[in-house]
């Protein structure tokens, strides 16, 4: 399974809905493509909200691991493309994560700001490893 680690010489990101260090043993990797707010016949959900919309990205990730046979709590990495990201966004996404994931093993993470996606509307992308 997997091992979430917060050492003291890192700052802690665990209020932040995500860990330092994720140590997962052998087992299926599975690597999800970005979830956006796209429902299945292609409807941007939410669109212009970027609450509603990463909501539907988390959604759809949790859909997209149950599908492969595991849960949230296999996610072990996640990407989130977040477009010109502001500083506001962050204690936005950073509580839609804590409600997906909670705190003490949220998967690992990386943000980054990028200047669009393939969708115009798409305000948000979130990609995930996990290890089942």
């Amino acid at each position: 399974m997997k091992k979430c680690i917060t050492p003291n010489s890192l700052f802690d990101s665990r209020p932040y809905g995500f860990s330092q260090i994720v140590i997962a043993e052998p087992g299926k990797m599975v690597l999800i493509s970005g979830q956006v707010a796209w429902d299945e016949n292609l409807n941007i959900v939410g669109d212009g909200d970027l609450a509603v919309q990463t909501e539907k990205s988390l959604q759809n990730l949790k859909t997209a691991i149950e599908v492969a046979g595991g849960t949230l709590e296999d996610i072990v990495m996640l990407r989130i493309y977040k477009v010109n990201y502001q500083r506001e966004d962050g204690p936005l996404i950073s509580r839609l994560l804590k409600k997906y994931f909670g705190t003490e093993n949220a998967p690992a993470s990386t943000w980054i700001s990028v200047q669009g996606l393939a969708n115009e509307a798409f305000m948000i992308e979130i990609e995930a490893q996990a290890v089942i």
